[in-house]
């Protein structure tokens, strides 16, 4: 494949347009000065001759000069394109950068996730009743997702062992008065026993 057909910019093709023409413009005019020579004889060439290969040197100096001008376009052309490479390049690493931070930071928080999902909460510990047992008391939570029935369960366990703690402290309280109340009976029949043991006495002298 010439290389010509890998050339798709358009005034890159102008300039191998241009070269080509300048290349074919120079070898006619060394086959020109060669044919005059040879018809020369090796004489002066006639005017009529200097005439034509100044006329092929004119065309050749043109095609010459619109070359270097496609070639200096060419040269700017590819030096902001450098340019525009160099900083497409630099935003393509920032962006690289960023994107690197980011998987860091995914990485990091899965981690921290994992951590979170494999941690021993005390929460675990506690000795709820079963979740059908408690979905049976509260069956409005059928749907609910599990964090919001674990938070329910909880608050329920905290209610129930409220309501036993108060039942216990006042069953405690009872217990109290019924102790206080069989001491104060201990201590009645301890005084009527010595109450009668003194009548006994008085009732039976020796």
């Amino acid at each position: 494949m010439p290389v010509d057909a890998h050339i798709t910019d358009p005034a890159l093709a102008a300039v191998l347009e241009t070269s080509k023409a300048a290349r074919e413009q120079a070898l006619a005019l060394i086959d020109l000065v060669i044919q005059e020579k040879t018809a020369a004889g090796g004489e002066q060439l006639p005017v009529e001759a200097h005439a034509a290969i100044s006329r092929q040197q004119k065309l050749l100096n043109t095609n010459l000069a619109h070359l270097r001008g496609l070639h200096r376009a060419a040269h700017f052309r590819a030096r902001e394109t450098k340019g525009q490479t160099a900083e497409a390049r630099h935003e393509v690493d920032v962006l690289h950068l960023q994107l690197q931070n980011l998987y860091y930071e995914q990485r990091h928080l899965e981690g921290e996730i994992e951590n979170c999902e494999s941690f021993n909460h005390k929460y675990q510990e506690l000795p709820l009743i079963p979740v059908e047992e408690f979905l049976s008391f509260h069956p409005e939570l059928a749907d609910a997702d599990e964090n919001a029935l674990m938070v329910a369960r909880i608050n329920h366990e905290r209610i129930e062992r409220e309501a036993l703690e108060q039942q216990r402290l006042e069953l405690q309280k009872r217990k109290q008065k019924l102790i206080a109340d069989n001491k104060k009976r201990r201590d009645d029949l301890a005084s009527l026993d010595r109450d009668l043991e003194k009548f006994i006495d008085v009732g039976n002298p020796r």
